[in-house]
């Protein structure tokens, strides 16, 4: 299980040298890096955080491309809306969901990173009650399916929980589109706002690639991965990671719900 410690997340505006190493002789797959292409102007934009060595930004800067800076350091943001368990490893359910082909089966979806293998379980607790087995998962695109547990779940709303004693209906699930104003509900820090600034971003983690993600100014902290991205009713995506915090700021990227809930058959309802 992937799991980066994001207790010490810094806002920084310079970009430290890492711990020593060779530069990275493929800086597209660097680790701290994400790569998307502003729809606007059509110039390729890379993202950097503070665990980039100054001589790979360096060399980025001279390539055809327009270098930002995102505050700290990216990492999963491991530790629906509520919380679930992999191990010790805690996250956040993102959307229920089920396949009309199978009535009174329920299914939630959350990140990849956020559960086991296939067949694993996954609990309420750090050895606490199975609510779920995952049923599908694609790292690519940090997706995973779980089938709920018959016994710990009848029928669960097809809603968000807004941390606020209300729940948000979600009927449909959408495609996210630069500009809009978007929220997400995550265990840790509950829900928060914030817009859509890039789509197709690839971002390149210390654990691995992960494509096609929904880039934001949402903050978000260790636990919240997982949880849901929406606009009012509609299902947008699920926290996969980012850089920064809720106190300071920060970036956080997201896996478009819509593909891959139509390519496993599932959906609000």
């Amino acid at each position: 299980m992937r799991l980066v410690a994001a207790a010490a997340l810094l806002l920084t505006l310079i970009i430290a040298p890492a711990a020593p190493a060779a530069a990275s002789a493929d800086l597209d797959t660097l680790p701290g890096t994400a790569w998307w292409t502003d729809p606007a102007t059509g110039v390729r934009m890379v993202a950097v955080d503070a665990s980039v060595a100054a001589r790979d930004v360096d060399r980025l800067a001279r390539r055809a491309v327009t270098v930002v800076r995102e505050p700290g350091v990216r990492t999963r943001h491991g530790a629906g809306g509520d919380v679930l368990y992999n191990g010790s490893y805690r996250c956040t359910i993102g959307f229920n969901v089920s396949n009309p082909a199978t009535p009174n089966v329920y299914y939630f979806i959350t990140s990849g990173h956020c559960v086991g293998a296939v067949g694993s379980p996954v609990r309420s607790g750090p050895g606490g009650t199975v609510i779920g087995t995952v049923v599908q998962r694609l790292d690519s695109r940090d997706f995973a399916l779980v089938r709920y547990t018959p016994s710990s779940v009848t029928r669960p709303p097809s809603a968000v929980n807004r941390y606020n004693g209300t729940l948000q209906p979600i009927t449909t699930f959408g495609t996210a589109f630069v500009g809009q104003q978007v929220q997400r509900a995550g265990s840790t820090t509950g829900l928060r706002g914030g817009t859509v600034t890039a789509l197709n971003a690839t971002v390149n983690y210390a654990e691995g690639t992960v494509y096609g993600l929904i880039r934001t100014t949402v903050c978000a902290e260790a636990g919240d991965s997982g949880g849901p991205l929406f606009a009012a009713t509609v299902g947008l995506g699920l926290t996969s990671g980012g850089s920064g915090n809720c106190t300071t700021g920060g970036i956080s990227y997201f896996a478009p719900v819509t593909p891959l809930a139509a390519n496993w058959s599932v959906g609000p309802y």
